[in-house]
C-alpha cells in the first residue's frame, strides 16, 4: 500500500529524521535525570540509615546494649520509618522490629543488604515494599540492624519515570505534528511549482509560478522560475519572430534571384540579353541572403554564449581609430563631413572582432540614412561612471522615441528604411554584442532639425569598467 503524498515529501523525511534525533538526544537527557533521580533517593536513604546508626550506637557507648535495647523498643513504637533488630554475639535475636536479618555470610565487617518488607493493607491484602538496610557488629560483640523503608522513594522514583516517557512521547506527537504542518505548507508551494512546470512542459508559456510574499527561499525560487519561464517566452517569441521575419524579407531576393536567375537562362537559349550582367546581379542578391544568415548566426552564437568569447584587453581608441579610417571614404563619397574625438588611454575588455563588427554596424546605418550635406560625429570617451562609451551622432531623419526600443529587436524594419538595403539585423547585432560584453545599447536623438535635415540619432555603445 502506498504511503500519502505527504509522508513520501523529502520536508517530512527530513522533519521525521530530526525528530527521532532530538527524542533520541531528550531520551538520552531524561534517562540521565531517572539514574540521577533514583541514586539521590537511594543516597538519601542511605545517608538517614547511618545517620540513625551512629544514633544507636552512640547510645551503646554510653549506656550498652540494655540501653540500645530500650531504645529500640521506643523507636520502633514511634513513627520513625526504620527498621531494628539487634542480635547477640550468636545471632540470636534480642528485640527488633523484624524477626530475622536480612544479611547473610555476616562477617563483622559493616554490610548493606537490599530486601523487601511484607505490609498488610487495611482490607487485609498483603504488599511487600523494597527496603534498604545497614547491618554492623557493635564494640561488645552484638550485632545492630538498622533499616527502611524504600517504599516511598521507588514510587517517587516510578512517577518521575511516567513523567519522563510522558514527556518523550509528548515530543514525539508534537515533532510529528509540526512536520506534518511544515511538510503540508512546503508540499503546497512545491506543488505549485510542479504544477507551473508540468504546464510549461504541455506547452502553456503564459503560466507563471505564484509569489506568496513570504521573501523565503521559496520566493526566491518562484521568482527565478518566472524569470526563466519570461526569457524562455522571450526567446520563444524572438526564434518566432525571426522565422517569420526570415521567410518574409528572404522571400523577394530568393523571388528575385530565381527571376534574374531563369531570365538568364532564357536569354541565353535565346541568344538575346546580357547573361554576364544577369549572374553579376545574382550574386549580389546572393550576398544580401548570406549576409543575413550571418547577422542571424551571429547573433544567435552570443545570446547562446551568454558572454563574449575569447575577450582580451585593448585600447578602445585605436579600435575606433580603424574603423573611422574604414568608414571615412564612404562618408567622402557620399558628401557627409566625418569627424572623429577619441579619447585616449582607455581600456575595455571583450572580443575585438565582435565590437569591431557592432561598431561598424552603427556606422553603416549612420551612412546609409545621413543625407547628402550632413554630418556624421564618432566620439569614444569615459564616463563619469568609469564605463567606455563609443557613440555615433548623425544628421539623418533619426528615429521617433516611441520606435527607439522596437527598433532595436530582430528583423524590425521603420516605413522610411524600406528604401535601403538591409534586414533589420544592424542593431539587433550590435545590441546583442552590448549585452555578451555586460554593456548596453542608448538611442537619443541628435543635434536636432535644421532645415530639412535632422533631428538626427544618437546611438551609444557603452561598455562597463574594465
Amino acid at each position: 500500500m502506498r504511503l500519502p503524498r505527504i509522508f513520501r515529501t523529502t520536508p517530512f523525511r527530513l522533519t521525521l529524521l530530526f525528530v527521532m534525533l532530538f527524542a533520541s538526544a531528550a531520551f538520552a537527557f531524561l534517562a540521565y535525570i531517572y539514574v540521577a533521580t533514583a541514586g539521590e533517593a537511594t543516597r538519601r536513604t542511605e545517608r538517614e540509615i547511618v545517620r540513625e546508626m551512629r544514633s544507636l550506637v552512640d547510645v551503646y557507648d554510653r549506656a550498652g546494649v540494655d540501653a540500645v535495647n530500650q531504645s529500640l523498643i521506643e523507636r520502633a513504637a514511634s513513627e520513625k520509618p526504620f527498621l531494628y533488630l539487634l542480635l547477640t554475639k550468636d545471632g540470636r535475636r534480642i528485640s527488633g522490629s523484624i524477626e530475622e536479618s536480612p544479611v547473610e555470610n555476616f562477617t563483622g565487617a559493616p554490610a548493606w543488604a537490599t530486601f523487601q518488607v511484607t505490609d498488610e493493607t487495611p482490607d487485609g491484602r498483603e504488599v511487600k515494599h523494597p527496603a534498604r538496610g545497614m547491618q554492623q557488629q557493635l564494640h561488645g560483640g552484638e550485632i545492630l540492624f538498622v533499616g527502611a523503608d524504600a517504599g516511598e522513594d521507588e514510587a517517587y522514583v516510578a512517577r518521575v519515570s511516567r513523567a519522563l516517557w510522558a514527556s518523550v512521547a509528548l515530543v514525539v506527537l508534537l515533532g510529528l505534528g509540526g512536520g506534518l504542518l511544515v511538510s503540508r505548507n512546503v508540499s503546497r508551494t512545491m506543488v505549485n511549482l510542479i504544477e507551473v512546470v508540468e504546464r510549461v512542459r504541455n506547452g502553456e508559456q503564459g503560466v507563471r509560478a505564484r509569489v506568496r510574499g513570504a521573501k523565503d527561499e521559496f520566493d526566491e525560487l518562484a521568482q527565478g522560475v518566472n524569470e526563466m519561464l519570461d526569457r524562455l517566452e522571450r526567446s520563444m517569441a524572438g526564434h518566432k519572430h525571426a522565422g517569420d521575419a526570415i521567410a518574409h524579407d528572404l522571400r523577394s531576393p530568393l523571388t528575385r534571384l530565381r527571376a534574374r536567375l531563369e531570365t538568364a537562362y532564357l536569354d541565353v537559349e535565346s541568344g538575346k540579353g546580357d547573361p554576364t550582367q544577369a549572374l553579376a546581379q545574382a550574386l549580389e542578391d546572393t550576398d544580401g541572403v548570406l549576409k543575413t544568415f550571418g547577422a542571424v548566426l551571429s547573433i544567435a552564437r552570443l545570446q547562446a554564449a551568454g558572454a563574449a568569447p575569447d575577450p582580451v584587453l585593448f585600447d578602445p581608441a585605436d579600435l575606433a581609430a580603424d574603423i573611422a579610417e574604414l568608414y571615412e571614404p564612404f562618408c567622402e563619397e557620399k558628401d557627409i563631413d566625418f569627424s572623429a574625438e577619441l579619447a585616449k588611454d582607455l581600456t575595455v575588455r571583450g572580443n575585438r572582432e565582435f565590437l569591431a563588427q557592432a561598431l561598424a554596424n552603427i556606422l553603416d546605418n549612420a551612412v546609409k540614412y545621413t543625407p547628402a550635406g550632413g554630418a556624421i560625429m564618432l566620439r569614444v570617451r569615459r564616463r563619469s561612471s568609469g564605463e567606455v562609451e563609443f557613440s555615433v551622432t548623425d544628421t539623418g531623419p533619426g528615429v521617433p522615441e516611441e520606435d527607439r526600443e522596437r527598433v532595436i529587436q530582430r528583423f524590425v524594419r521603420l516605413e522610411n528604411s524600406r528604401n535601403e538595403p538591409g534586414a533589420g539585423l544592424g542593431l539587433s547585432l550590435v545590441g546583442a554584442v552590448a549585452e555578451a560584453h555586460g554593456g548596453r545599447l542608448e538611442l537619443s536623438e541628435g543635434p536636432g532639425k535644421v532645415g530639412e535635415m535632422g533631428p538626427g540619432l544618437r546611438v551609444a555603445f557603452i561598455l562597463p569598467r574594465a
